[in-house]
């Protein structure tokens, strides 16, 4: 399994707006990419965001890197103070 972090910053105020453009828009293209099993989001109120997602495969995790990318320019590249931090890898403990 390979992982995806996503690390966000944003005004406060903008935090309801993007959470409902991850749920209603970004959420059902992830989905859609091959090897997905989880996605996760995380708001915390404060001006901050994670995302996690989890995938069978390598291509997977990259591919959504890409569709991330892409979503954020489209979508939220106004709302976002600085770039994403994005990390990747193998997964190598879960319960």
């Amino acid at each position: 399994m390979y992982a995806v972090v996503r690390h966000y910053h944003f005004k406060p105020e903008d935090g309801p707006k993007i959470d409902k453009l991850v749920s209603e828009e970004f959420i059902p293209m992830i989905r859609k990419l091959d090897g997905f099993i989880r996605y996760y989001w995380l708001d915390t109120g404060l001006g901050e965001g994670a995302s996690f997602s989890v995938f069978r495969n390598k291509q997977g995790a990259d591919d959504s890197i890409l569709l991330s990318a892409d979503f954020n320019k489209t979508y939220l590249s106004q709302l976002f103070r600085e770039k994403p931090e994005v990390i990747e890898g193998p997964v190598k403990a879960h319960d």
